[in-house]
């Protein structure tokens, strides 16, 4: 069976996909991602295609300074840069769609998937890093907020933005009139999905947030998809000495989005009293502080006594995965409800959003996270579920039973 997965976005998006690739190639399944020119690497890396989607999302998660709101400008901005990313998102996918695919996989970004699939007369699965359907048990993710406005609240709020407008929405209604499908906007398409209780999956743990009682019997919480460990990795001499020359050291880093500078990082992990390693800054080489470039999460943070990160859903995987404490400052979109339940899984202190983040602050939960036991036996006992997992059997049932 030939799979493609259409991963627009970042490393994050990217990543698990390529995991899941990973594992289903050695079963028979030939599986192809579609992403962006950055990540080809990664993908062959998992022993899956490449199929080039043009773009690149990078710029798009660059936020404010730390501690500081993005203005209406910069808001229009963003979203007309968004639109354009998307409007190559979409060609791109019927680009890699027409090169051959019996099914295709689709992440929560790219409803333009089931037009293409639409139009080829294959079936399509959504494979959602995050919760996106309306539900009362949490308010709608792309708020950025959790905030709860009550079951009713929730749900309501939750189904408005699902039909309100999108960037994906322009892109998606040209491709159908380009394919000579007949007009269906996106949201009229996903309640129609919702009503046929049509299967997403999504790669995530039930262990770290349970499926929604009000969720239809079509979607379904599989477990993380974790992503291809590098076999080829050695860390560098330095960096395996400055881990053995003193206690655990905390890594401060902020995925794609490299959110803070290394004034700051340096002058937060001094506060805290901590070693650190941190990531998305360069040539910094002191005694208890070392700048790293990339090196898998897998091997990296079972080796620190705390991490520090965006909360975004794949580094918070990897968090809870190595069974160390998390001090997530979460920045937008599904970021705060990732953070939310690191706190209440107890495996961190509470977050430190970024709109409020001051070096002070983050110091003062470095220390709680290092300094109190339970958060370390909180996230040693989310880390034992987690591994104990089976996240690919659920995907390749779903696969065959789509192609019945």
């Amino acid at each position: 069976m030939r799979v493609l997965m259409v991963a627009p976005g970042t490393r994050g998006d990217v990543a698990p996909m390529a995991g899941l690739g990973s594992r289903l190639a050695p079963l028979g399944f030939e599986v192809s991602i579609a992403a962006n020119p950055a990540y080809a690497d990664l993908v062959a890396a998992a022993g899956c295609g490449y199929r080039g989607l043009p773009g690149d999302m990078g710029p798009l998660v660059m936020p404010a300074p730390a501690g500081h709101k993005p203005s209406a400008a910069d808001l229009r901005r963003y979203f007309n840069a968004l639109g354009e990313y998307m409007e190559l998102a979409a060609k791109g996918t019927l680009a890699a769609a027409q090169a051959g695919t019996d099914i295709i996989l689709a992440n929560s970004v790219a409803p333009y998937a089931y037009d293409v699939a639409e139009a080829m007369e294959v079936p399509a699965l959504g494979a959602h890093l995050q919760p996106m359907e309306p539900s009362s048990a949490y308010p709608p993710v792309v708020l950025g907020s959790t905030r709860s406005l009550g079951p009713v609240g929730n749900k309501l709020l939750g189904s408005l933005i699902a039909a309100g407008k999108a960037p994906y929405d322009a892109p998606a209604a040209q491709l159908r009139r380009e394919l000579g499908l007949g007009r269906l906007s996106r949201p009229a398409a996903e309640r129609r999905r919702r009503r046929a209780h049509q299967r997403t999956l999504h790669g995530f743990s039930r262990h770290v947030l349970p499926a929604p009682r009000d969720w239809h019997s079509g979607l379904s919480v599989d477990g993380y998809w974790w992503a291809p460990e590098d076999q080829k990795f050695s860390p560098t001499k330095q960096l395996e000495q400055f881990i053995a020359d003193g206690p655990p050291p905390v890594f401060i880093g902020f995925g794609s989005s490299q959110a803070l500078d290394a004034d700051f990082m340096v002058s937060t992990a001094r506060r805290a009293g901590v070693r650190a390693v941190l990531q998305g800054v360069e040539g910094i080489d002191e005694p208890d502080v070392l700048s790293i470039g990339t090196v898998p999460h897998h091997w990296l943070f079972e080796q620190m006594a705390a991490v520090v990160h965006h909360a975004g859903a794949g580094t918070t995987a990897a968090g809870l995965r190595a069974g160390v404490p998390t001090v997530a400052v979460p920045i937008f979109t599904d970021q705060p409800l990732w953070a939310s339940r690191i706190f209440k899984l107890g495996a961190g202190p509470a977050p430190v959003p970024y709109k409020n983040l001051t070096s002070e602050d983050l110091a003062e939960a470095i220390k709680l996270a290092v300094a109190d036991e339970s958060y370390t036996l909180g996230a040693r006992r989310i880390a034992s579920l987690l591994n104990a997992e089976d996240s690919v059997t659920p995907v390749i049932e779903a696969l065959r039973v789509a192609q019945l």
